[in-house]
């Protein structure tokens, strides 16, 4: 696993090894976050925006949107395994001070200090946990007005109050694009 594009290009990320199966590392592999900020690139993201990763796992997503030009990143999870590797990523990018790691659920967020403008959303398969997780962070105003979420899962979604920009599928993948409406 590797940083795709921008200042970073190339960068090998840590490896998962064997993960934590019970948090189900699962990082989006090169080829969907290449499509996926091709895509991205189309809605001016991520260049200059203040980036939510929630679910964050290795930080891979939240690692190339600072690679591409996003100012900032706070990275989610309260797996251990998982906050290792992202601390570790942030280390091999020399990107600490742009970033913060929260250690805690997804949908127990303090409130923000800012909002963001890109959302990334990477739950695992099949538990139910990215709608909850995604309405908490607008509680807690970590969503700017016109904010950019991606929400990637095993089937398209929709979440009451957002509006569906845009589906993809890769494989197993569905990322789906959503708005605060």
């Amino acid at each position: 696993m590797r940083i795709i594009a921008g200042q970073h290009r190339g960068l090998t990320l840590a490896s998962v090894g064997k993960g934590d199966t019970a948090a189900h590392l699962r990082p989006t592999p090169d080829r969907v976050r290449e499509s996926l900020f091709n895509v991205l690139m189309g809605h001016g993201m991520p260049q200059g925006a203040r980036v939510l990763d929630l679910f964050a796992g290795t930080g891979a997503l939240g690692l190339e949107a600072l690679s591409r030009g996003a100012v900032h990143c706070t990275f989610v999870d309260n797996g251990r395994i998982a906050q290792k590797l992202i601390r570790e990523n942030l280390t091999k990018a020399r990107r600490t001070g742009d970033a913060w790691v929260l250690t805690t659920a997804a949908d127990r967020l303090p409130a923000a200090p800012a909002p963001c403008d890109l959302v990334f959303l990477d739950p695992p398969y099949g538990k139910a946990l990215g709608q909850g997780a995604l309405l908490a962070a607008q509680a807690a105003g970590w969503l700017a007005e016109g904010a950019l979420v991606v929400f990637e899962d095993s089937a398209p979604q929709a979440v009451q109050g957002f509006t569906v920009l845009d589906n993809r599928r890769y494989g197993d993948t569905h990322i789906t694009l959503l708005s605060p409406a």
